[in-house]
């Protein structure tokens, strides 16, 4: 077994056990009957508006990746939205994210774009992400007061994002004493990997561009915002959906708070779609609201099957249009980036 497999099934099996010990968390101290009698009364009626808030999102998302990508190549919103949807399938069975090479590679197979540069581009994604959902957590403090765990977590998660945004700053603007550096930290590999290693950090700071005109940034502005409010508005629907709204006496920041403490699940590197972190700190953030556990549980199985299963399919539906399969995807990802 060679080390790129070693290290691949050390990575699923830390992810899977993060699933495990969370998901044993969530389910503690549950009443299982409360979970089948809260799904059971709940009024799926609310099924297609939530369908539909979670396409907002995606297609919010889609485009904006979009405007992002304008300074390493021009793409049509569906192409996105077919790399997009295959890397969030992919992070279904994926630890850490590692669906989001699998969206590089495709989006740069579909463009003719170099996969380091738009790889970049995702990272820039996800700062922004970071970023918007800090904004969120500091307005939700304004409106209610969370734990110490939760402010901790906003803090580093600011101080890791201004790090990494300074760092791709210093080297975009020296990038060739960066990429000189790159050489001389990797001198004891090979030539040819060395090379290889410096030709991936050259097309990854590439990508790391402005975007080319100022109203571009207000744009990118623009689909963050509704982004994130589709977001909310699918927390709000399966409120609606639960009776949670009515039953718990939940307030409007109900949506906001239980938004930013879940995204925190996603937003950190863990378990393969994001099984058991997810559930647990769904629940955990009802808690706050005195939801019960059963009932917040039943709650968060649903919200996560929406966030997971409809661009799962959608990305099923993408290989099978371009005659892909999962394994030889995989393999052409890997390639694209030892390359």
């Amino acid at each position: 077994m060679n080390r790129e497999k070693r290290a691949g099934i050390l990575k699923t099996a830390l992810g899977v056990g993060v699933s495990v010990v969370f998901t044993w968390l969530a389910f503690r101290s549950v009443d299982a009957g409360e979970v089948l009698h809260a799904l059971a009364r709940a009024d799926y009626r609310y099924l297609l508006p939530l369908l539909a808030a979670v396409g907002l999102g995606l297609a919010a998302r889609a485009l904006r990746w979009g405007l992002l990508l304008r300074p390493v190549v021009r793409a049509r919103p569906g192409t996105l939205l077919a790399s997009l949807s295959i890397g969030y399938m992919c992070n279904v069975f994926m630890p850490a994210h590692l669906g989001e090479f699998v969206r590089a590679w495709h989006a740069a197979r579909r463009t003719g774009a170099r996969a380091g540069a738009v790889l970049a581009t995702i990272v820039v994604e996800r700062i922004v992400d970071v970023a918007s959902l800090l904004l969120l957590l500091a307005l939700s403090l304004l409106l209610f007061p969370f734990p110490s765990w939760v402010r901790q977590s906003g803090a580093l998660m600011l101080a890791l994002v201004a790090a990494l945004t300074a760092l791709l700053l210093l080297m975009k603007r020296q990038q060739q004493r960066a990429l000189a550096a790159c050489e001389r930290l990797l001198r004891f590999l090979p030539p040819r990997a060395s090379a290889r290693a410096r030709d991936a950090l050259e097309q990854f700071l590439d990508g790391v561009a402005p975007l080319r005109r100022r109203g571009h940034y207000a744009a990118v502005a623009g689909h963050t915002l509704l982004l994130w409010g589709s977001y909310a508005l699918t927390y709000q629907l399966l409120f609606q959906a639960f009776g949670f709204t009515a039953r718990y006496r939940l307030p409007a920041s109900a949506a906001l708070v239980a938004l930013v403490v879940t995204t925190i699940s996603v937003v950190v590197p863990s378990s393969p779609g994001y099984i058991g972190t997810f559930h647990y700190l769904c629940q955990l953030s009802l808690g706050f609201f005195r939801v019960p556990k059963g009932p917040a549980l039943s709650y968060a199985i649903v919200l996560h099957a929406f966030t997971i299963l409809p661009p799962f399919f959608l990305g099923l539906y993408f290989l099978a249009r371009e005659k892909l399969s999962l394994r030889a995807l995989r393999e052409e990802e890997s390639r694209a980036f030892d390359r």
